[in-house]
């Protein structure tokens, strides 16, 4: 055996603080990594000492194996946890560390190579006895083979990279006609996820469950499982919400899934904590095996909820040569654990990812509530990284305990700053589907309208809210501030995010805000104000608001209702500006592509350009018919957020 005293942890945000909580337990010093975009992250604060491995680009920094390798033998680190995404599926990472002597904490490097590509994988587990989705897997990628191998497969299809995970280069395929644009999407998202552009095809099995199952195995031979987590609440091939037990699985399944997963860990000489995905037919109470996650999953801690373990602390134990401590009849699952991914991204704009500063981030200190967050107020969500805010798990003695302990913990979660999708995860957890156990990994693309509509602020009420919001003083008299406005009576004029100018005029009456809009009057009485609350009453009710200002920018929520407003009576005129002349980068990221040129003839939703950021890529489309004028971008420049790619000839 050997002990580990000093831990480099290989990643950033909320899996790296967490890594560090349970080191710090066990009396093991921590090292951080960070990149220049992360230098005053809450993960190289937390951090026993940190080191600079790179640029912004993960490609220069978290990517970067030989800066990981110096910077753990420059730190005196003795051993690297890998924690999840960036290299923590990388065979090469691992055989890097085990070559410079350090313990690599997670599988050897052969496990990671055989279950990292998907279609090796595959092949293995079929020799296992582990069911397997009808596919093709081959080494022949050309377009015109996939394309054979599709028709023989029945469509619909899942397109698959055959070297990654996490939904990218993911895609499912309906129609026929739709497969040659999938196959060049998901191979180009592969290449710049992977660095690999090979491609699997699946069938797709519609109403499937996503039952995943963890395993754990020490290096003197044993394996067991700790139960299933049910992932089944998907968007975009990416996990939102996950919970523990199955709520579909008997238990004579979940003993069947549990040994095929053990099965499928042996057969690779695994080492370490792992997930066997699979795909659960209920209508045929079958399974089959979709890939193996050769790391710690994010949704591990509604597993250490049900079963009381710390999955980091067995993995630590593992690494430094310990026996698994319990054996497989000795494992007990009890009570309800849910999970729900909190992110800056935005469900009412196709999941669109946001960036910017914290403004207001505050979490609810709730018994049975536990918060997994890499960030904190003040803190900057960049372009470069997965956009997650935090993890917010909640454990009940049953089901329903669980989930409402789990929507009244996102209610009472505040963040101001950027669009964001907890109310959207609290419309999931009281859906009636979901709260019957009945929703499937393709419940939330056929109910999407529904489920992502944005509750938007409205009305006179809502602006004399905004003005009581936008005092420049946030004590005392509501009229103190005021005077640049014009005395007790003005205009506000705000535009919203999607760019629609809302006009009403002001009254201020003492501690009495009243809003006139289109002919309709409100008024609200403020009861007590600081920089980020206001306490009112508004026709006999109480109400609470938060917000948070930045200049002329403004942004509130009250009663479930979010809006983010510029002022335009200090605003620039430029800020105002908008209409369908242009097509503008919703977010910043990369140019990929650039589908017109001058002259072109385009219709409203033609596609003109694609766009990557945040891991993710993003079609941006005509606003209208019309001929397009400029085209101000290149592929593969980096663009900053509204910025101008494409316009469009003035309209006759």
């Amino acid at each position: 055996m050997t002990v580990i005293r000093k831990l480099l942890i290989a990643n950033r945000g909320e899996i790296a603080c967490r890594i560090m909580r349970t080191a710090r337990a066990r009396g093991v010093a921590t090292v951080a990594v960070y990149s220049d975009a992360d230098e005053n992250a809450l993960h190289v604060r937390m951090a026993d000492e940190a080191i600079r491995i790179g640029g912004p680009e993960p490609s220069q920094s978290y990517l970067n194996i030989d800066a990981v390798i110096a910077a753990a033998k420059d730190t005196g680190a003795d051993a690297v946890h890998p924690g999840y995404g960036f290299l923590s599926e990388r065979a090469d990472f691992a055989k890097a560390c085990a070559d410079a002597g350090l313990i690599f904490v997670g599988p050897p490097a052969a496990a990671i190579a055989a279950m990292g590509d998907k279609a090796e994988s595959k092949r293995r587990m079929i020799a296992a006895g582990v069911p397997c989705v009808p596919g093709y897997q081959g080494d022949d990628q050309s377009d015109a083979i996939l394309m054979t191998e599709a028709d023989k497969i029945g469509f619909p299809v899942m397109v698959k990279a055959s070297a990654g995970g996490g939904g990218r280069g993911m895609r499912i395929v309906h129609e026929k006609a739709d497969l040659a644009d999938a196959i060049v999407s998901a191979r180009k998202e592969a290449e710049n996820a992977f660095g690999d552009g090979r491609l699997l095809l699946e069938r797709a099995v519609v109403g499937a469950r996503h039952v995943e199952i963890q395993v754990f195995a020490d290096a003197h031979g044993d394996c067991i499982h700790l139960g299933e987590r049910d992932c089944s609440l998907q968007r975009r091939n990416q996990k939102v919400i996950e919970e523990a037990p199955s709520p579909v699985l008997s238990e004579a399944m979940r003993a069947e899934m549990g040994d095929a997963a053990v099965r499928a860990a042996r057969a690779v000489g695994y080492v370490g904590a792992g997930t066997v995905e699979f795909l659960y037919d209920p209508a045929r109470d079958e399974f089959y095996f979709l890939e193996m996650n050769t790391r710690l999953q994010v949704e591990h801690p509604v597993t250490e909820l049900v079963t009381g373990f710390d999955l980091v602390d067995f993995q630590l134990s593992v690494a430094e040569g310990e026996p698994l401590l319990f054996d497989q009849d000795e494992i007990e699952l009890e009570g309800w654990a849910m999970e729900a991914r909190l992110y800056a991204e935005d469900p009412a704009q196709g999941f669109m990812p946001h960036s910017g500063k914290i403004r207001l981030l505050e979490f609810p200190d709730r018994e049975d509530v536990r918060i997994d967050s890499g960030v904190e107020q003040g803190d900057t969500v960049t372009t470069f990284y997965d956009p997650m805010i935090a993890k917010v798990i909640a454990f009940g003695a049953t089901r329903d305990e669980a989930r409402m302990r789990l929507a009244a913990a996102l209610r009472e979660t505040v963040l101001l700053g950027f669009a964001h999708n907890r109310d959207f995860l609290v419309t999931l957890l009281e859906d009636e589907a979901f709260a019957n156990g009945e929703a499937d990994t393709g419940y939330i693309e056929r109910n999407l309208d529904r489920l992502a509509a944005r509750k938007a602020p409205g009305g006179a009420g809502a602006m004399a809210l905004a003005g009581a919001a936008l005092a420049d003083a946030p004590f005392g008299d509501l009229l103190t501030g005021w005077h640049s406005r014009g005395s007790c009576g003005f205009p506000l004029h705000l535009v919203t995010t999607g760019g629609e100018i809302v006009k009403a005029d002001i009254r201020l009456d003492g501690a009495k805000v009243t809003a006139i809009q289109n002919g309709e009057a409100a008024t609200i009485e403020v009861l007590s104000k600081d920089e980020s609350s206001i306490r009112y009453r508004h026709n006999g009710r109480m109400g609470n608001a938060r917000y948070a200002r930045n200049h002329y920018h403004l942004e509130i929520e009250s009663s479930g209702a979010w809006g983010r407003y510029t002022d335009l009576t200090l605003a620039p005129a430029s800020e105002s500006a908008g209409g369908d002349d242009a097509v503008k980068a919703p977010m910043a990221g990369l140019v990929t592509s650039l589908r017109v040129g001058p002259g072109d003839s385009v219709s409203k939703g033609t596609i003109v350009a694609t766009i990557e950021a945040m891991k993710m890529e993003h079609q941006l489309k005509a606003g209208r018919d019309g001929i397009i004028a400029e085209v101000l971008a290149k592929e593969g420049d980096q663009v900053a957020i509204r910025a101008k790619l494409v316009t469009l000839q003035a309209e006759a």
